[in-house]
C-alpha cells in the first residue's frame, strides 16, 4: 500500500510497520487530532476477513483499560476503487513478550507483574462479556507503561458458539483450553487456562508440556496433565497453587480472572506484601476444596466430555500430522521501527468434525523507540 495515502480524509499512511496474511499495519498521522496512530488496513477481500477486523474494532473499542490497546476509530475508505476497512489504534513502543522471551525467562517479580497486568485486562474484558480466546506471548506488548493485551480479532461474547459460521475453531493450538476442542460455548475460563500457560512460559521460558510443537500440543491438552511449575526463587507457593488452579481440567473449577489478577498482583509486590489470605488465615487458593495436588475437585461434568475431547483431539492430531492443521500466518516487523503491538494474523484455524457424545467413562520493560509516538 502506497505511503501518504489518506484514509477517510484524515489518516495519512506513513511507513509500514508490519504485515500478515489479512492486513497491513502502518504508522499514520491523524490530521484532525494531530497525533501519531497505528492503522490496521485489511488487504484480504473475503467476507470472513472483513467481519473479523470489524469484530476486533468493536470488541477492543468497548474496553477502556490501561492494559488493553486502545481503539480510536473504525471505518472504510475507497482505495483503488475498493472500499477497504481499517481500524485505528494507539501507537505503542516496546516489544512483545514473545520477543522478550527469546532471550530467556523474565525475573520472577517482573514476570509476575506482567501476568498480573494481563489478568487485569482479562478481568475487564470478561466484565464486558468478552473472551479474548488468543492469549499468548505474541499478543502481549511490553511498553514503558506496562503490559498491553493486543489483538481482539477472534474475541467472542460469552455463550457464543466456539466454532464460527464456517465451522472453524480459531486460536493458537499451544494455548487452547481442552474444552475448546469440544466446540461448545465460549467461556471466560478458556482465557484463564491460557493465562496459566502464559505464567509458566513467562517464568520458565517454555511451555509446561513436553513439546512445544503446535501439532503435538492439541492431543497433549486432552490426554496429559500439564507439568507443574518448577521451584523458582522468588515465586511464592500461592503462585504454584494459582498455576494449578488456572489449569484445572474442568473450566468451572478455574478462578475468575479477577481473582487471578489479585493473587498475581500481591505476589508481584514482593515478599513484604505477603500472600493472599482468606478469613481463616489460609491462602485463598488453598481454602477451596481441592484434590489432585491443589486443583479444585469438581470434575464430574468434565468426565462426561472426556470421550468427546479424546475423539476430537485424535482427529485434530491426525490433521496436524498430515500438514493440514490450519492457515498459520506470519507477522513481520521491519527492524528499527516502533512495534504497534496490534497483534498478528498468525491465529490458526482448526477444522473440527461433528462428534457424538459417548457414555460416561471411568526487569522486562523495553525502551521506547526513539521515533515512537498493537
Amino acid at each position: 500500500m502506497q505511503r501518504d495515502r489518506l484514509l477517510a480524509g484524515r489518516y495519512r499512511l506513513l511507513e509500514r510497520l508490519g504485515s500478515g496474511g489479512m492486513s497491513e499495519v502502518h504508522r499514520a498521522y491523524d490530521e484532525v487530532l494531530e497525533r501519531d496512530v497505528a492503522v490496521k488496513v485489511l488487504v484480504a477481500s473475503d467476507v470472513a476477513a472483513r467481519q473479523r477486523i470489524r469484530a476486533e474494532a468493536k470488541a477492543a473499542g468497548r474496553l477502556s483499560h490501561p492494559h488493553v490497546t486502545s481503539v480510536y476509530d473504525f471505518g472504510e475508505s475507497l482505495l483503488d476503487g475498493v472500499q477497504v476497512p481499517f481500524v485505528v489504534l494507539e501507537l505503542l513502543s516496546g516489544t512483545t513478550l514473545e520477543q522478550r522471551l527469546a532471550t530467556g525467562p523474565l525475573p520472577p517479580l517482573a514476570g509476575l507483574r506482567v501476568c498480573a497486568e494481563v489478568a487485569s485486562a482479562l478481568e475487564a474484558a470478561h466484565a464486558q462479556g468478552l473472551v479474548h480466546r488468543d492469549i499468548k506471548p505474541g499478543n502481549v506488548m511490553l511498553t514503558p507503561t506496562g503490559a498491553k493485551v493486543l489483538d481482539f480479532g477472534i474475541a467472542a461474547a460469552v455463550g457464543d458458539p466456539e466454532v464460527d459460521f464456517e465451522g472453524r475453531l480459531l486460536g493458537t493450538p499451544a494455548y487452547l483450553a481442552p474444552e475448546r476442542l469440544a466446540a461448545g460455548e465460549v467461556l471466560p475460563a478458556c482465557d484463564v487456562y491460557a493465562l496459566g500457560l502464559l505464567l509458566h512460559r513467562t517464568l520458565t521460558g517454555r511451555l509446561p508440556s513436553a513439546t512445544e510443537a503446535q501439532a503435538g500440543m492439541l492431543p497433549a491438552h486432552v490426554h496429559v496433565e500439564p507439568a507443574p511449575l518448577p521451584e523458582i526463587d522468588g515465586v511464592p507457593a500461592e503462585i504454584h497453587r494459582l498455576y494449578r488452579w488456572c489449569l484445572a481440567g474442568d473450566p468451572a473449577d478455574r478462578p475468575p480472572a479477577a481473582e487471578a489478577a489479585r493473587i498475581l498482583g500481591v505476589a508481584a509486590s514482593g515478599p513484604a506484601a505477603g500472600g493472599p489470605v482468606a478469613p481463616g488465615g489460609a491462602s485463598v487458593v488453598a481454602a477451596r476444596s481441592t484434590d489432585n495436588e491443589g486443583q479444585p475437585g469438581r470434575t464430574s461434568s468434565w468426565r462426561r466430555r472426556r470421550a468427546v475431547l479424546a475423539v476430537v483431539g485424535a482427529v485434530v492430531a491426525a490433521l496436524a500430522a498430515a500438514g493440514s492443521l490450519g492457515d498459520s500466518r506470519t507477522h513481520r516487523h521491519d527492524a528499527g521501527t516502533p512495534r504497534t503491538g496490534i497483534g498478528s494474523d498468525d491465529t490458526t484455524t482448526v477444522g473440527l468434525p461433528r462428534t457424538v457424545e459417548q457414555p460416561d467413562q471411568a526487569d522486562t520493560r523495553a525502551p521506547a523507540s526513539p521515533s515512537a509516538g498493537n
